[in-house]
């Protein structure tokens, strides 16, 4: 074979074959040559350290076999992590840093977090529980809408407690990571690495926990994670859309460990907080913003700071490719762009059918298919429902999607509606699932 790339593809391939799908797309399809030395000595990386061990765990022999196959001779194989992400540089460091990267791109510490009344009291937690890990408020659970810097304080904490106690094992991921690898290693059994993983973090942080509503095996595995975690006393902080008793379809054992610290909201930021931080894009940017071009932008996006710094960016671009300087017609349009650019129904559609198949711990490919089974039919009554809802598709449209006819679309929908009048929790699911897609 011409390289050993080509090498590693038909090593790939014989495994596939040797081996269950789901094995194969998690654990071995993006597997990554680093050297072939000596023709005798094969190390391959992984795309995490979870992955990583998995596979050096309980792989290692198939991908010898298969290498053996390919080549005719046996060699030996090692799996090996990606390299760690580069510690957040000094704050010296940083303002130079800044200066090179296109975009502004900064890194989410607290000194370029933008404060204000709005959210000054989650900054003052999140600064607490960085200095004092399991000291200050255990758990933490900040809440607010999308796009008020919830992902920014999570990740100034990680930053801070890295900088301060280097030995800490720190586990940061979203809630729909955690309940992809839960569904993972249900399928693969590894749940002794899965549970390894997060239950030995000295601090666990997680945001969007709203995405655990209604999935009951993720919920039952984060609650003995959250047990383990807080009585060998480790830092907890959670960040969601909304206050705990809100996720309606979320076990009440949950939502009692939820608020048992400290519970921190963050809300829309006042205009002097927004104009601050127009300013403080647009420096970071090197792009020079006129006082009343920072207001006017202020004025006119008041719920989400991404839309604000969307618009900078906007700005910027213009500045550097069409050699435009910010005004106010340039920023009226600006403003337009963002607030249009909402996310088509195609990719509306695959949430939908994401959310509602994790839900029901069936596959997308089962809902849109042809399977009558009880449980895969309550989750194709289900998403086609909430895909009225939320996109408003003529039941014509709903049913090319689902490749049926109308008249099975009418009877599902009737269905549906039917056990929505008869059971509350059914109706917590719809509506947990339809702000979650909507997020």
């Amino acid at each position: 074979m011409d390289s050993i790339n080509e090498v590693l593809q038909a090593v790939k391939t014989w495994c596939r074959g040797q081996t269950v799908d789901a094995v194969y797309t998690v654990y071995l399809r993006d597997l990554e040559m680093v050297s072939f030395e000596n023709s005798n000595e094969v190390v391959l990386r992984a795309r995490s350290d979870f992955i990583a061990n998995i596979v050096a765990d309980r792989y290692l022999n198939l991908l010898r076999e298969g290498f053996k196959n390919v080549l005719g001779f046996e060699v030996a194989v090692s799996v090996i992590a990606p390299p760690p992400v580069p510690e957040p540089p000094e704050e010296a460091d940083l303002a130079a840093a800044q200066q090179r990267l296109p975009g502004g791109n900064y890194a989410f510490t607290f000194d370029n977090f933008i404060r204000g009344p709005s959210n000054q009291f989650a900054f003052a937690a999140a600064q607490a529980v960085a200095a004092n890990p399991s000291g200050a408020y255990n758990p933490l659970f900040i809440y607010g809408a999308s796009g008020l810097g919830k992902t920014h304080l999570l990740t100034a904490i990680q930053i801070e407690v890295q900088k301060n106690h280097p030995d800490f094992k720190i586990v940061y991921v979203n809630c729909e990571s955690f309940t992809n690898e839960t569904i993972t290693a249900i399928k693969t059994a590894t749940m002794d690495l899965f549970r390894q993983k997060y239950r030995e973090a000295d601090v666990l942080l997680i945001d969007d926990i709203q995405f655990i509503a209604g999935k009951e095996a993720t919920q039952e595995e984060f609650f003995h994670t959250f047990e383990a975690l807080h009585n060998a006393g480790k830092q907890i902080v959670l960040a969601c859309d909304r206050p705990a008793k809100d996720i309606k379809s979320l076990e009440e054992r949950l939502r009692t460990r939820f608020e048992w610290g400290l519970t921190a909201d963050i809300q829309p930021p006042d205009f002097e907080t927004r104009v601050a931080i127009v300013r403080r894009k647009a420096e970071l940017m090197g792009l020079d913003l006129p006082p009343d071009v920072a207001d006017y932008i202020a004025s006119h996006l008041k719920q989400n700071i991404r839309q604000l710094e969307g618009v900078v960016k906007k700005l910027y671009a213009y500045s550097m490719l069409e050699h435009v300087s910010p005004c106010l017609g340039v920023a009226t349009n600006a403003i337009k762009d963002v607030l249009s650019d909402t996310q088509p129904i195609p990719v509306t559609i695959d949430k939908i059918l994401t959310e509602v198949s994790r839900t029901y711990n069936v596959s997308p490919a089962d809902i849109r298919g042809k399977k009558r089974n009880a449980n895969v039919s309550a989750a194709r009554r289900m998403a086609m429902y909430i895909i009225r809802e939320v996109t408003g598709m003529s039941m014509e449209a709903i049913g090319q999607e689902f490749g049926r006819d109308h008249s099975t679309v009418v009877y599902s929908l009737g269905e549906m509606e039917k056990y929505l009048e008869k059971d509350r929790r059914l109706k917590e699911t719809v509506d947990d699932i339809i702000k979650n897609v909507r997020a």
